[in-house]
């Protein structure tokens, strides 16, 4: 019998959304069967675009943020709490859930959705249950609460935290800059971010290569917008523009499946240093300009890539459009001055195709050895 998969994706980043549909599509290519849950309606229509039908779990839990992508804290606590304490909500799930837990084999948490975290913890489910998060997601929520409580709360908080996480089946901490897999051996694997695999295409046919814009759905604000844009324009960069925040602004894609192919194929990348961007820009070996705003485990995305050497420049938003503009103009300038690269998408996607083969053989390895018991 094949493996049953069930994969539940947050909806509070596409870049979650995106490793789902990934995974999903190449697990079913490899005989398993696969359902996948989300937590929005606007990331079930994201998963749509890429012919998978998500049912949503809840519509209460998620990360608060303002128009910028800053993250807010304080409204992210009440949503959170609200969600948890409230019987008609998380308690409601973990019984809507418990049908699927009995057709499956493996359940995976993609990324520590609070229902999920708590069946992990508890005898009767957690054989089932692996966590699959970013490793800056995982230290982000963890010191959650460092400075903004009492040192020996937060600490406390970050050992429950951890302590709950670690008594799942599995956990699949994953980064763009991890090479061959690793285990532990109690559990714990490590495996690169998966990316989209894509085709090399003839240069000599192809278009001036472009700047490719992803802006997840948080950012709204349109001065920020505006500075973007000028500060490309000032640079000489033409720009494939791609953002649900700016769905109905003049140039811009609401989605575009296949923007990794773009991005693949750019001059360099544009976006908030999410975990998938950059690891985009690592397996095909682009330069990537970074928009850093208050985000936890972005800021600390950041500054790996950095320690990486990762071909890239940060621009900060503080408000100012005309700042950010030539902020921009200047990082995407030293961005296209540098030395091209001799790799091109062909070996891209020998990186790519690796990752994904060494997600599909742990997760159905994972399924094999829980199924039946």
């Amino acid at each position: 019998m094949p493996p049953r998969i069930l994969y539940l994706a947050t909806a509070d980043a596409r870049g979650h959304l995106m490793r789902a549909q990934l995974l999903t599509h190449a697990l079913r290519a490899a005989g398993a069967q696969v359902r996948v849950l989300t937590t929005s309606d606007e990331g079930a229509r994201f998963l749509a675009g890429f012919g998978i039908d998500a049912p949503v779990l809840s519509r209460h839990y998620a990360v608060q943020f303002d128009a910028q992508q800053n993250m807010l804290r304080r409204e992210t606590d009440r949503n959170v709490a609200h969600y948890m304490f409230r019987p008609e909500r998380m308690l409601r799930d973990v019984w809507r859930l418990r049908a699927h837990f009995r057709d499956a084999d493996l359940v995976v948490n993609d990324s520590f959705h609070p229902a999920l975290l708590l069946m992990g913890w508890l005898p009767s489910w957690r054989r089932k249950v692996v966590h699959v998060y970013g490793a800056s997601l995982r230290r982000a929520l963890e010191t959650n609460f460092k400075g903004r409580m009492p040192a020996a709360v937060a600490r406390l908080f970050g050992g429950v935290v951890a302590w709950q996480i670690d008594r799942s089946r599995a956990r699949i901490e994953h980064d763009f800059a991890y090479g061959e897999p690793q285990h532990d051996g109690h559990g714990r694997h490590r495996l690169a971010t998966p990316v989209a695999v894509v085709d090399a295409i003839d240069r000599s046919d192809a278009e001036r290569p472009v700047a490719a814009v992803y802006l997840n759905p948080h950012f709204e604000d349109p001065a920020l917008a505006d500075g973007l844009e000028q500060g490309l324009a000032d640079a000489g960069a033409p720009a494939h523009l791609v953002g649900e925040g700016y769905a109905r602004r003049a140039h811009w894609h609401a989605r575009d499946e296949h923007w990794i192919e773009a991005a693949a194929h750019s001059a360099f990348i544009v976006s908030a240093p999410g975990m998938a961007a950059l690891s985009i820009a690592a397996v095909y070996r682009k330069p990537i300009l970074l928009l850093l705003t208050d985000q936890p485990e972005q800021a600390i995305n950041a500054g790996r890539a950095a320690q990486l050497g990762l071909a890239h420049r940060v621009v900060v938003w503080r408000g100012d459009a005309a700042k950010f503009a030539r902020a921009v103009a200047a990082a995407a300038g030293e961005l296209q001055a540098l030395p091209q690269n001799a790799a091109n998408a062909a070996d891209g996607r020998r990186g790519a195709v690796e990752r994904l083969q060494h997600w599909v053989g742990l997760l159905s390895s994972l399924a094999a050895r829980t199924g039946g018991n």
